[in-house]
């Protein structure tokens, strides 16, 4: 099993999660994080970490969010490793709770 990064993640990237993280599997993109679901193993250490609440166990994944599993595994091979926290974007805060944001998911 895994963890997942889903859809409130994009365009708040909060990097809390890395932090904790203790085998550096989060992936970084432009406007989103991934996790590799190669390297994860499921400590669920990130969930309580991401401000967002953008991160699943693979079991408990919304219907509507199922599809970030594929995501996160597509993106973790092309993204490269964040191994420590980075200062979120200026207008995070402003994208939290926003729904439905895959349409601006930056590749």
């Amino acid at each position: 099993m895994t963890y997942v990064v889903t859809d409130n993640c994009i365009k708040c990237k909060y990097t809390d999660c890395v932090e904790v993280c203790p085998v550096d599997c989060f992936h970084e993109g432009p406007n989103f994080l991934a996790i590799d679901p190669e390297e994860c193993i499921d400590c669920s250490l990130c969930v309580p970490e991401c401000p967002a609440d953008a991160i699943y166990p693979e079991e408990d994944l919304p219907k509507d969010q199922r599809h970030f599993l594929e995501i996160n595994a597509e993106l973790a091979r092309e993204w490269p490793v964040l191994t420590e926290m980075k200062p979120a974007p200026e207008d995070a805060d402003e994208w939290n709770g926003i729904r439905d944001k895959l349409r601006l998911l930056e590749r």
